[in-house]
C-alpha cells in the first residue's frame, strides 16, 4: 500500500493531469477546458522537471513536433536536461548491494557520482585485474516509477482521446507508444549492453569509437565498461584549442548516421553533446545505447524512395511513398497534397537555403500537415529527434551548417546498397538463379495452400487503419438509418400527437438512408 501511495499519489497524478492538460490543450489550440488555462512555457518546463524521468524523456521527443507545438514552448522543452541530483547513500547501496552482492569485480569503486541523469548515474571505479571502467548504476526502483508513470500517461490519453481529431489523435498515440515502448528498455542495462556489443558488430570501421562492455560484471542495474576520456562535442573553447577540424568531425558524425538509419537500419537515437566525446587526437566517442532504434527494411526503402521522389520533384511516386509509410492516410484525397508535397520539393530543390531558413520552412510544412489525415511512423519520431540534435551541433561549428542538404548526396551515392543492391549485375543475378528452387518451393506451397483451402492472409497494420477507416465511412450512414428506424418504432407505441404519421416519416427516412448508403 505504501508502494502504491509513492507511484500513485495525487498530487502527483494531479501534476501529471496538469502537464497532460496543457500538451492536449496546446495541440488543440484551446485557450481553456473547463475554466483550466494551459501553463505558461516556463512553468510547464519547471513541472515536467519535476515528475522525473519519464516526462523528461517524453518531453524531449515531443520537442521535434513542431506540428504540435508554437515556438514558444518548443524553446523551452528544448532546454530540458536529463540532470538530476545523485541517488541517497540508502538508496546507493541498496543498489550497489542488488547489482554486485556476493560477486568481486572491483579492487576500488568511487562512491562519488561523475555523471547523473533520471535513469542512472555513473561511477569510476577499477577492476580485479587493474582495468579503469565507468559502471552505469541504475536508479533504485526506478523501473517501477517508470511503469506507474506510463499507467497514468495511458490513462490521461484514452481521458483526452475524445479531444482529438482522427489525424491528430493518430500522431499523439504514437508518439506515446513509441516512448513507453522504448523507456521502459532504457531502464534494463542488459539491453543497452545487448546494444552497445550490437554497434560493435555492426560499426566496427565507421571511424567512430565505443566503449568495451564487461558483461561478465554487468546485470539489469549496473553497466561496466570501459572508462573513455575526452571533451563534450559542445566544448568549443577546449576543442579549438587541439586545433580540430569540425568539419572533418561533422563529415565523420552525418556518414556514420547515414549508415545507421538508412544501410544498416540500427541507430542511437540520442546523440546529444553529453553523449559524443572528441578526443585529443580528434577521434569521436559515442557514449550511452540506452536509447537505440531499429527501423525494418522495407521502411528504410521507402523513406528513401520518399527522399529520392522528393529530390526528382516527382508527385505521384512521393504520394505513394508516403501512403506505404503510412505518413498520409490511404484515404487522403490527393488534390489537397499538392501543395504540400510541393513545399518540400522547394525544401530540397533550394541550396542556397541556410540552416535557419530550411528550419522555418519545415516547421511550416509541419504546421500544414495538420490539416491532413496523416501519422509519423513511430520510427521517425526518433529520426526527428537524431536529426534535430546533429542539426543543432552542426549549427555550433560551421556556418550555415545543412544536415538535410549533406544528407543527400551521401544517400545518393549509397542507394544502391541502402536498397540492398551490393552485388554486381553477375553476382545479382547467379544469387537469384540459386534462390530460384527455393521460390518455385514457396509457389508451390500457395498453390497447395489454396487448393486445400488452408491460405491464409496476414493484413499489415496500415492495411487494418485504412480498412476501419473504410468500415467506419461505409457503416456510418447505415448505422444512422437503423437507429432512425428503431426510434420509429418506439414512436409507433407511445402516445405523443400524430404519433402514427410521426413514425411512418421517420420509418421512411430511415429506409432511404440506408438505400442511400449502399
Amino acid at each position: 500500500m505504501r508502494n502504491f501511495i509513492r507511484y500513485y499519489s495525487p498530487v502527483r497524478i494531479y501534476h501529471v493531469f496538469r502537464v497532460i492538460l496543457t500538451v492536449f490543450m496546446i495541440i488543440r489550440g484551446n485557450k481553456s477546458f473547463m475554466f483550466i488555462k494551459p501553463l505558461s512555457p516556463e512553468k510547464l518546463k519547471t513541472k515536467i522537471n519535476s515528475l522525473g524521468a519519464s516526462f523528461i524523456k517524453l518531453a524531449q521527443v515531443l520537442a521535434t513536433r513542431a506540428d504540435f507545438f508554437p515556438d514558444n514552448y518548443l524553446f523551452y522543452l528544448r532546454q530540458l536536461h536529463d540532470e538530476i541530483p545523485p541517488m541517497s547513500k540508502d538508496d546507493f547501496e541498496k543498489i550497489y548491494e542488488r547489482a554486485f552482492g556476493g560477486r568481486v569485480c572491483f579492487r576500488e569503486f568511487e562512491k562519488k557520482p561523475i555523471a547523473s541523469a533520471s535513469i542512472g548515474q555513473v561511477h569510476r571505479a577499477i577492476l580485479v585485474d587493474g582495468t579503469e571502467v565507468a559502471v552505469k548504476l541504475r536508479r533504485y526502483d526506478i523501473e517501477n516509477v517508470i511503469r506507474a508513470d506510463i499507467n497514468i500517461l495511458a490513462f490521461f490519453q484514452k481521458l483526452f482521446k475524445p479531444m482529438f481529431s482522427e489525424n491528430t489523435k493518430n500522431s499523439l498515440e504514437s508518439v506515446i507508444a513509441e516512448f513507453s515502448r522504448m523507456i521502459m528498455k532504457e531502464v534494463d542495462l542488459n539491453i543497452e549492453m545487448l546494444n552497445l556489443q550490437k554497434f560493435h558488430e555492426l560499426y566496427p570501421d565507421n571511424g567512430v569509437k565505443f566503449p568495451i562492455g564487461y558483461p561478465e560484471c554487468s546485470c539489469a542495474d549496473a553497466m561496466v565498461m570501459s572508462f573513455e576520456r575526452g571533451y563534450r562535442f559542445d566544448d568549443k573553447e577546449n576543442l579549438k584549442k587541439l586545433n580540430i577540424s569540425f568539419e572533418k568531425l561533422m563529415t565523420k558524425l552525418v556518414n556514420f548516421y547515414v549508415d545507421q538509419s538508412f544501410i544498416k537500419g540500427f541507430f542511437h537515437a540520442d546523440p546529444h553533446p553529453g553523449n559524443l566525446l572528441v578526443t585529443e587526437e580528434g577521434e569521436l566517442i559515442l557514449l550511452d545505447f540506452g536509447m537505440v532504434q531499429r527501423i525494418p527494411s522495407k521502411t528504410r526503402q521507402n523513406i528513401i524512395s520518399l527522399v529520392k521522389a522528393a529530390n526528382e520533384r516527382d508527385f505521384e511516386e512521393y504520394i505513394k511513398c508516403a501512403k506505404k509509410l503510412g505518413i498520409i492516410s490511404v484515404d487522403a484525397a490527393e488534390f489537397g497534397l499538392q501543395d504540400l508535397a510541393e513545399q518540400v520539393f522547394d525544401i530540397l530543390d533550394n541550396n542556397a537555403l541556410s540552416a535557419q531558413s530550411m528550419q522555418s520552412l519545415a516547421y511550416a510544412l509541419m504546421d500544414s500537415l495538420k490539416s491532413v489525415p496523416y501519422k509519423l511512423p513511430q520510427e521517425a519520431v526518433y529520426l526527428m529527434r537524431m536529426s534535430s540534435i546533429i542539426e543543432g551541433l552542426g549549427t555550433n561549428y560551421i556556418h550555415n551548417f545543412n544536415g538535410i542538404k549533406d544528407i543527400l548526396p551521401i544517400l545518393k551515392d549509397r542507394m544502391p546498397e541502402a536498397l540492398g543492391f551490393t552485388d554486381g549485375l553477375w553476382e545479382t543475378a547467379k544469387r537469384e538463379t540459386l534462390e530460384l528452387p527455393l521460390t518455385l518451393k514457396k509457389v508451390k506451397k500457395v498453390v497447395n495452400d489454396l487448393s486445400g483451402n488452408n491460405l491464409e492472409v496476414r493484413i499489415s497494420p496500415d492495411d487494418k487503419e485504412a480498412l476501419k477507416l473504410a468500415l467506419k465511412k461505409y457503416l456510418r450512414p447505415i448505422f444512422t438509418g437503423v437507429l432512425v428506424i428503431i426510434t420509429a418504432f418506439f414512436v409507433q407505441g407511445s402516445e405523443i400527437h400524430h404519433h402514427e404519421y410521426v413514425s411512418y416519416v421517420l420509418y421512411g427516412a430511415g429506409v432511404l438512408k440506408i438505400i442511400f448508403s449502399l
